[in-house]
């Protein structure tokens, strides 16, 4: 992964995952093109992915960068972390989410690093299976996060009332008074 990490103005976090040299044998000699593999987001659930190509380094960044903000998906987070356990897979590249508790940190290398810093997501554990090409597991990490469902559509999918699971199960119950008047000791009531 590429060292470049840029946080705009605008609330949005830029990081470079994979910068790659390609190279074209001509008849004066070599000539390099360069491609940028690029993820976008705003820390509070959005993110997308950008590829560029161009004949400079910054030109693929830049392409790449606007590609990314065309490319901008809504994740569903809880809290800190992630609804559920969640298997994304992009060609020969496979990625295992998982949710962490509060604390935990992103326990993930490189690309699926990037991406979770991108969505806003602290607190994560994943494995990345197959393919270890960067693009490859960017991308299913992406294909991941999109497959998440938050909670609530869960539950509104399963046919179940939220309600019944967010409010207490105990009834709260009534104190009596104590300014009331004092009740007759116990000796009076059995004379009468």
């Amino acid at each position: 992964m590429t060292q470049y990490s840029n946080e705009t103005g605008s609330d949005q976090i830029e990081k470079v995952i994979r910068v790659n040299r390609s190279s074209k044998v001509v008849k004066g000699g070599r000539r390099f093109s360069f491609s940028a593999l690029v993820v976008v987001g705003d820390a509070k659930g959005q993110a997308g992915l950008g590829f560029g190509k161009a004949n400079e380094v910054s030109e693929a960044i830049r392409k790449a960068l606007e590609d990314a903000r065309k490319n901008v998906n809504d994740i569903s987070t809880y809290r800190t972390t992630i609804p559920h356990t969640v298997i994304g897979k992009y060609k020969g590249g496979q990625v295992i989410l998982k949710p962490a508790t509060s604390g935990t940190g992103i326990i993930a290398g490189g690309a699926v690093r990037a991406v979770m810093e991108a969505v806003g997501i602290r607190d994560i554990l994943s494995k990345s299976l197959g393919s270890n090409n960067s693009t490859n597991v960017a991308k299913a990490a992406m294909s991941a996060l999109e497959s998440l469902i938050s909670k609530e559509e869960s539950f509104k999918r399963r046919g179940i009332v939220l309600k019944e699971f967010t409010e207490p199960k105990v009834q709260p119950v009534e104190v009596e008074d104590v300014s009331r008047q004092p009740e007759e000791p116990a000796s009076e009531k059995v004379a009468e």
